[in-house]
């Protein structure tokens, strides 16, 4: 059962008008009318308030005016068919006073227990719950397991579902029904604020349930995620292993990054590691979404590799390869790479790997990390390997597949042994269209704009240049000893060959450590075999709201520090 604090009085309607100087008493509340067969039925409410220690029906009220009122509650007739829209919204607007001027649980939960309130009338319900439970004013305790609290729970975390075939289902069975889907009150709630501010009252578990759902329901709501980033990451309770995992994870699989809820996740993990002594799952899942988070903190890569150097045996190849995978995009070697190398990257083989996408990950990995041997490039830079992925997916390779091939056939020029027999055969088929999103559009727009302001002569400039290597070359120029340009299509001994690349925020690892991916810096590397000297602009340092002079300046900075560093 989850807890609740406190929740803001806005939730769809208006709960200032609320105060703490109304008289207590209990609450004024409909009459069970008794029919033949011994059940209730729900009569109108009478906004009349009984006097202190009514309970009952059956019960003598003290105030005559109260067992007038009662009395004639008794002999009502049921609302007939003639009914008038204009009657049903005059109840509920007594529904709302009575709610209003309740001042203990008993009261509040009462409405709800004699009269038939809407879906809006037990969010507030369950809102002033809420906020009593967060100021003290009342015990959660007291209430959680009262079978009409768990009926307005239910009202708001199942709204739209079926109800059971039961027209009268038993109090035991209501809980048991909610405590199987407790946290719907959240996930059930189509407004997005409105499930936000309940978040605050669930238990460490329960939020992390909710985000293993959102996770698994593909339901990335931005309000939701953000109120569970705030309030596990201040929650003093202690994240064990498995937890750590599933909420990398979640984050992961919703494309959520917070550097904040991550680093708390990152600092419970250190402290869990070292009571694991058998588990290398959790290990090999938190390195995985730790990549695709691009979270880079070199004190955690470390310790979880030092961990999988120890227990070697246990490492499967497909974990390494997804350990691998993830130390090279985040481009960090750890302290334990020797003993990685050689207690498992010796002796893995692409025999060992059942999918020939994960021996390509695998081999890519070690290129970028500097770790791959000509043996390893060679395996997969022939016809027969590149049929082998064509016949997996179904003859359409995904373009991811063919950059990857691109970049290892341009570094097996510079790897002993390395036989690159690929491209000739078909350099047609891994040809890949290249892209940049809308945001790196931008970044590159105002990087020519700034260019151009220094260079005006196009035949200076190259702009946009495909390379058969996997990656686009953003501007390319070049320039002599006086930071003066030289015509870019010609060879010049004592120019300098400058490539300029955009990164934005997606090139980047976030974290304590953050620096260029994996697949940059193997693009860099690539392009400074060429015999070029690569200028990366980053979205951190430029700025495409500066003004055009700012950003001229900026260029012309980094331009006279590469030629000054060739002389």
């Amino acid at each position: 059962m989850m807890s609740l604090r406190r929740i803001s009085r806005s939730i769809g309607f208006c709960l200032s008008t609320r105060g703490y100087s109304i008289s207590t008493g209990a609450t004024a509340a409909k009459v069970l009318a008794v029919d033949a067969n011994g059940d209730r039925k729900k009569v109108q409410p009478n906004l009349t308030r009984t006097a202190p220690g009514v309970t009952s029906v059956s019960s003598v009220p003290k105030n005559p005016i109260v067992a007038a009122a009662f009395a004639s509650l008794r002999n009502d007739e049921p609302p007939g068919k003639d009914e008038t829209p204009a009657a049903d919204q005059k109840q509920d607007i007594q529904i709302d006073e009575m709610i209003l001027k309740a001042n203990t649980v008993t009261e509040l939960l009462a409405i709800a227990d004699v009269t038939k309130v809407n879906r809006k009338q037990a969010l507030k319900i369950v809102s002033i719950l809420a906020e009593w439970s967060s100021i003290k004013k009342a015990n959660l305790s007291e209430f959680e397991s009262d079978p009409r609290f768990v009926e307005l729970c239910s009202l708001l975390g199942r709204t739209g579902q079926q109800r059971a075939t039961s027209s009268k289902p038993s109090s035991q069975a209501k809980q048991r029904d909610l405590h199987v889907d407790d946290l719907q009150t959240v996930l059930g709630i189509t407004a997005n604020d409105e499930a936000a501010k309940l978040i605050a009252g669930l238990t460490l578990p329960q939020m992390i349930k909710v985000m293993s759902s959102l996770a698994m329901k593909k339901k990335r709501s931005i309000p939701l995620l953000r109120s569970l980033s705030f309030n596990i990451a201040s929650n003093p309770g202690q994240l064990n292993l498995k937890e750590c995992g599933d909420m990398l994870y979640a984050m992961a699989s919703l494309n959520y990054r917070d550097v904040v809820l991550t680093a708390r996740i990152c600092s419970d993990l250190e402290q869990e590691l070292a009571k694991n002594t058998d588990k290398i799952a959790p290990i090999v899942s938190i390195l995985t979404s730790l990549g695709m988070l691009r979270y880079r903190d070199g004190t955690v890569l470390d310790n979880l590799t030092s961990w999988i150097a120890a227990h070697h045996e246990l490492c499967k190849p497909t974990q390494l390869g997804s350990l691998l995978l993830s130390l090279a995009t985040l481009n960090y070697e750890p302290i334990s790479m020797d003993a990685i190398k050689a207690k498992l990257v010796v002796n893995v083989t692409e025999n060992d790997f059942i999918r020939s996408a994960d021996w390509l990950n695998t081999v890519w990995s070690l290129t970028v990390l500097n770790s791959v041997t000509g043996d390893q490039l060679s395996s997969v830079l022939n016809p027969e390997f590149f049929h082998r992925l064509q016949e997996e997916r179904r003859g359409s390779v995904q373009p991811s597949m063919k950059m990857k091939l691109l970049n290892l056939a341009a570094a097996a020029k510079r790897v002993p042994g390395a036989k690159e027999l690929l491209l000739a055969a078909h350099q047609v088929d891994l040809f890949v269209p290249f892209e940049p999103t809308k945001e790196k559009r931008v970044l590159i727009t105002g990087m020519l704009d700034a260019l151009k302001s220094l260079i005006p002569s196009e035949s200076m400039v190259k702009i946009s240049q495909a390379t058969t290597m996997g990656f686009t070359i953003d501007a390319e120029c070049v320039l002599d000893k006086k930071c003066l340009p030289l015509p870019v299509d010609k060879e010049h001994e004592q120019g300098t060959r400058i490539a300029l690349l955009v990164h934005d925020y997606h090139d980047m690892c976030q974290g304590p450590h953050a620096a260029l991916n994996g697949m940059q810096i193997l693009y860099m590397r690539l392009l400074e075999q060429r015999g070029y000297t690569v200028l990366s602009i980053p979205y951190s340092e430029f700025n495409t709201s500066d003004k055009l002079l700012k950003r001229v300046e900026y260029l012309q900075k980094k331009f006279k520090s590469i030629v000054t560093s060739k002389q």
